[in-house]
């Protein structure tokens, strides 16, 4: 359990969902972590649990559609750790609507957070890992990186442009050192109930509605779990992926393999 250990690493949108069982999983592993989100009690509470871990661990309000709060963030990280090994760009939010029904400010908002943060993130920690001669930098796709779905166009494009972005990154920087890699998850349970409004996970009835809903599309019969798709990011930040680079890896129960 010290897959990171000494490393330094930046989750962004870590207050609940993926960004949380990220940053617990990283810093069971040894990760310091710097978290970020706008939910400051709950980002506290995850800042807690980490410490509780045995690391050092920051959190920072922040809003990534804002390029001072992404400088901000990265200040804090070289303060307080002075190098940074490790960038997750989790931060995202889902929308809905097709090119016809998506009002412009749908699609500014879903871009600002889905598609500018992530490059303006990595914009601003590359020549600090080019300096180091090492980094990694992960971001949060969707398995809609790779195919489209209905009623759910701004997302689909977003999320699109987030698995090209990761490519060329990639081929930028793999020679300075500095692998670029995707997650892209299937529907996940806690991040698809909460938009619904349900933030009790243990709710019998929501688990068996949902348990339906699931097995109606998804070939595993279910939805995923934060944790699930927090081990594949960890395998993408850690050296067991150390010739990966360029990669989307689809963690959606099957869903794009039908």
């Amino acid at each position: 359990m010290s897959r990171l250990k000494g490393k330094i690493a930046i989750i962004t949108g870590a207050t609940s969902g993926i960004g949380k069982a990220t940053a617990l999983l990283f810093a069971d592993e040894g990760a310091d972590l710097v978290l970020t989100g706008r939910r400051v009690g709950l980002g506290e509470r995850v800042q807690g649990e980490a410490r509780a871990r045995g690391v050092r661990c920051v959190f920072v309000e922040a809003d990534h559609a804002r390029a001072e709060d992404c400088q901000k963030v990265v200040d804090v990280a070289l303060r307080e750790f002075g190098r940074i090994d490790i960038l997750f760009n989790n931060a995202g939010i889902v929308t809905n609507g097709t090119a016809e029904t998506t009002e412009e400010s749908i699609w500014n908002d879903t871009l600002a957070l889905n598609v500018t943060a992530v490059w303006r993130m990595s914009k601003l920690i590359l020549p600090v890992m080019k300096k180091q001669g090492k980094g990694v930098i992960v971001n949060n796709g969707s398995d809609w990186s790779v195919v489209a779905g209905k009623n759910a166009f701004p997302y689909v494009v977003s999320k699109g442009a987030v698995g090209m972005m990761t490519k060329a990154m990639a081929l930028d920087f793999a020679q300075e050192g500095i692998r670029v890699n995707a997650v892209c998850p299937g529907d996940t349970f806690v991040d698809r109930w909460l938009e619904k409004g349900y933030f009790e996970q243990s709710d019998p009835v929501i688990l068996e509605e949902a348990k339906r809903e699931a097995s109606a599309y998804i070939p595993m019969g279910r939805f995923g779990q934060p944790e699930e798709i927090a081990r594949a990011v960890l395998f993408l930040a850690s050296d067991d992926s150390s010739f990966v680079t360029g990669h989307l890896l689809l963690v959606d129960g099957g869903n794009t393999a039908q």
